[in-house]
C-alpha cells in the first residue's frame, strides 16, 4: 500500500479495529524521521517506522491499545540505545491511538493544504486545512497533552517524473520508482509495444509538446528506442521549464548532442547525461535503474520537492 497511511488505514479500519502509530519527532540518530506512520490491526500491519526493536515495541503498544476504547491515545517516548537496545543512540517520541471511526471522516474527503491533528480528552481529532507553525515539536521535555494541535503540510505534491522509453531500461525504471515520491508518467511512442502497467502510447510530436510546456519541478527522463527521437525530445525539454533532463546514453552520444544543441542555440547546462548516481557501475537495466532512483532522490532531497515534517502549534 505503498507510504499512503491514510489508504492504509481506510482498508484497516473496513475490516476491523486499527491503531495508528506516529513518530511525533525525533532527536539525534533515528530509524525514521518526524510524520513516519504505522497503521496496526490484530493482525496485520502497513507502513513502517524503521523496523528493528523501536517498531516490535510500537505494533506491541499498538494492539494493547485495541484492548481500550476507540479514541484512546498515548504519547510515548523511547530513548533508542538505552531503553530499546538499537544502536541509533537517538530518541523518538510516538503518537499511538486506536482509531475512532467516528472521528476519520477526513480519511474520505480530499487532502488539503495541511492536516491539522488536535489531542482531545479521549479522542484525536483531525481536519484538512491551512496553516504554518513555527517548529517541530521536541523530542524530550514534557509531552504534548490534552489541547496539543499539531499542524502537518500535504501541500508539496510528489515531483513528476516524464519517462519517455518503455524498453527493458524504462520497464526497470518504472518498477524501480514504485513506492518513492514521485508521480510517474510513463511514455513510449511505439503503438505496438506490449503492455505495462502505467505505460501509455504517446506520438513523438505529443511527448515533445508535453517536455516543452513541462512545469519547472519535472524530472525528464529520456531513454527512447530512437536515438533521433531522443534528441528531438531532449531539444524540447531544454526548450521547456523542465528542472532535470536526464539521458540514457555514452560519453560520445553526448559529446554528439551537445554539438547539435550548441549549433541550435540551446542551454544544454541541464542535460544530464549518462543518468544515474555517479559511482553506481554496470549496464543492466536493474542495475541503471537503481542508479537513476538513488540521483533522483538525492535531488528531492537536496530541493524543496522535500515534504515538510509535522509541526507543533501551541496555541
Amino acid at each position: 500500500m505503498g507510504e499512503d497511511w491514510r489508504e492504509s488505514a481506510r482498508v484497516a479500519l473496513a475490516r476491523g479495529p486499527a491503531a495508528l502509530v506516529s513518530v511525533l519527532a525525533t532527536e539525534g540518530s533515528a530509524p525514521r524521521e518526524a510524520g513516519a506512520r504505522m497503521v496496526i490491526s490484530p493482525t496485520e500491519s502497513w507502513g513502517s517506522i524503521g523496523g528493528g526493536n523501536l517498531e516490535f515495541t510500537a505494533i506491541a503498544q499498538a494492539r494493547a491499545a485495541l484492548t481500550r476504547p476507540p479514541g484512546s491515545w498515548a504519547v510515548q517516548d523511547y530513548p533508542l540505545g538505552p531503553l530499546l537496545g538499537q544502536c541509533c543512540g537517538g530518541r523518538v517520541r510516538l503518537l499511538i491511538e486506536h482509531l475512532d471511526p467516528a472521528a476519520c471522516g477526513f480519511l474520505a474527503e480530499p487532502a488539503g493544504e495541511s492536516l491539522i491533528t488536535e489531542l482531545e480528552e479521549h479522542r484525536v481529532h483531525r481536519a484538512y486545512g491551512v496553516g504554518q507553525a513555527a517548529y517541530l515539536p521536541s523530542a524530550r521535555g514534557d509531552k504534548p497533552g490534552a489541547g496539543a494541535r499539531f499542524i502537518e503540510s500535504l501541500a508539496a505534491p510528489a515531483p513528476p517524473v516524464l519517462l519517455c522509453g518503455g524498453g527493458h531500461v524504462g520497464q526497470a525504471i518504472a518498477r524501480a520508482l514504485e513506492g518513492l515520491p514521485f508521480a510517474l508518467h510513463w511514455l513510449d511512442s511505439r503503438a505496438d509495444l506490449p503492455a505495462a502497467p502505467g505505460l501509455r502510447h504517446c506520438p513523438p510530436e505529443e511527448m515533445a509538446a508535453r517536455l516543452a510546456n513541462a512545469p519547472a519541478e519535472t524530472v525528464a527522463l529520456i531513454l527512447t528506442h530512437d536515438h533521433g527521437l531522443d534528441y528531438r525530445l531532449v531539444a524540447a525539454a531544454l526548450g521547456g521549464a523542465a528542472g532535470f533532463v536526464g539521458l540514457i546514453g555514452s560519453a560520445t552520444k553526448r559529446a554528439r548532442f551537445l554539438t547539435r544543441l550548441r549549433a541550435e542555440g540551446l542551454d544544454s547546462s541541464r542535460l544530464v547525461c549518462p543518468i544515474g548516481l555517479p559511482g553506481i557501475s554496470g549496464k543492466e537495466p536493474a542495475i541503471i535503474a537503481v542508479a537513476v532512483a538513488a540521483q533522483l532522490l538525492g535531488l528531492r532531497s537536496a530541493t524543496s520537492f522535500s515534504k515538510a515534517g509535522p509541526e507543533l502549534d501551541k496555541r
